[in-house]
């Protein structure tokens, strides 16, 4: 109660849904060469409010959407010209967002914010990263004060130089290890498309190639015929004889993500629900220079916030952009790199990382994990984060049944 006494009342964040674009390779020869990036993650809302027609436009709050390099499609304030152009009314306002590769988490995270505070009942947020179009720095100019003064090092600018670094901090991190991870995740990827598992969340795009129209429904960088094998054979392309190669780390990739946001009471009054809960979130700071290991302090501060342990979370998912990156985190804990909880369905360096996008994805595929195991209570996402961060968000499973495995 504030001196006015005036109560400030928390309000219960609820994570209503989530779909997202299939993610697609980089460059010329990806599928989303001749498409916009604000086109596809207006494709992406327009399903998701399509997904949920209960909702009325006119009730959603705000839209946040991020984006790491904010020019050209990816600019002009992303979260208002998406919602306009998704056909939201005009007095949806929106805006953008930039925390690099936790972009759309950020997005998530502000917005439920203003849930708690009670500013808002319903809210869209997301990300969209179209890296063959704009590659992840294109045009900026970093302040040479970074370097003259040293304030980072020269490899800070660079993540799989950060990824080398990692590697030489903690020597049992090796790349056997690495490509071990890596080749895992491509085969759970596979299983989880085999069963049917990632396609429901998915909205189809229409794609223009030189060949005529076509429709992209999957993702595009899957290899499920990776090998141990193959993986050591691979070039390091930050370093000579290094660790860090394009097999055990996430690609360039182009797609967009979206997620609707609501109050507990907004829930209950549209008859919405709710996949999944928020209990804590964290973001943390690191040396720039192994901006990989960011993920732990933030997971620490989450867990501290939550009143929880490492021990009471049943699902994670963790993002890949370098095999070595969730390994520190998974020792740093204590977790097998084998165990069932972690990634599930497999990650970014299976399914892509379009940098400021990958967030939501990983709150989509964990709230669809939650319905398939009543057992679990908690789940964490969490990822790192470019200049040194991290960030993580707990989530509880509405599906929890109290008996726990």
């Amino acid at each position: 109660m504030n001196e006015r006494g005036i109560v400030a009342e928390r309000h219960e964040i609820v994570f209503v849904d989530g779909v997202r674009t299939p993610f697609g390779r980089a460059g010329e020869k990806g599928m989303y060469w001749n498409t916009r990036a604000d086109d596809l993650v207006v494709k992406a809302m327009i399903g998701l409010l399509e997904r949920n027609p209960t909702v009325p436009k006119d009730r959603i709050d705000d839209v946040a959407i991020a984006a790491t390099t904010q020019q050209g499609d990816q600019g002009l304030t992303l979260g208002r010209t998406a919602a306009l152009l998704a056909g939201l009314p005009k007095s949806v306002p929106g805006f953008a967002i930039d925390r690099m590769c936790a972009g759309a988490m950020t997005s998530v995270t502000t917005l439920a914010g203003g849930i708690a505070f009670g500013a808002y009942d319903l809210a869209i947020a997301g990300g969209v990263e179209h890296m063959g179009r704009h590659p992840m720095g294109f045009g900026a100019d970093p302040n040479p004060r970074f370097l003259a003064e040293k304030l980072v090092g020269e490899e800070a600018l660079n993540m799989g130089s950060t990824a080398e670094r990692i590697h030489d901090r903690f020597p049992q991190l090796t790349k056997e290890r690495s490509d071990r991870y890596a080749m895992r995740s491509q085969h759970k990827a596979a299983a989880a498309y085999d069963n049917g598992k990632i396609q429901p969340d998915l909205i189809p795009v229409a794609v223009r190639s030189d060949s005529g129209w076509g429709l992209a429904t999957r993702d595009e960088a899957l290899r499920p015929e990776t090998t141990l094998e193959g993986l050591a054979g691979l070039k390091t392309p930050f370093r000579p004889h290094g660790r860090v190669t394009a097999g055990n780390s996430s690609g360039l990739n182009d797609g967009a993500t979206v997620s609707l946001l609501a109050s507990g009471a907004a829930v209950k009054e549209l008859g919405l629900t709710a996949k999944m809960k928020l209990v804590s979130f964290a973001f943390a700071g690191v040396e720039p220079e192994i901006m990989g290991i960011g993920p732990v302090p933030s997971t620490e501060k989450a867990l501290k916030k939550a009143g929880l342990s490492i021990t009471d979370i049943g699902l994670f998912e963790l993002n890949e952009a370098f095999a070595v990156q969730v390994l520190s985190l998974l020792d740093h804990f204590g977790i097998d790199d084998e165990d069932p909880r972690v990634n599930q369905w497999g990650g970014a360096i299976a399914i892509g990382h379009p940098l400021a996008s990958s967030g939501v994805r990983l709150m989509i595929q964990l709230a669809a994990q939650f319905k398939e195991h009543p057992d679990v209570r908690y789940g964490l996402t969490a990822m790192c984060i470019g200049l040194g961060q991290g960030g993580s968000v707990i989530w509880e499973n509405p599906y929890y049944d109290g008996k726990k495995k």
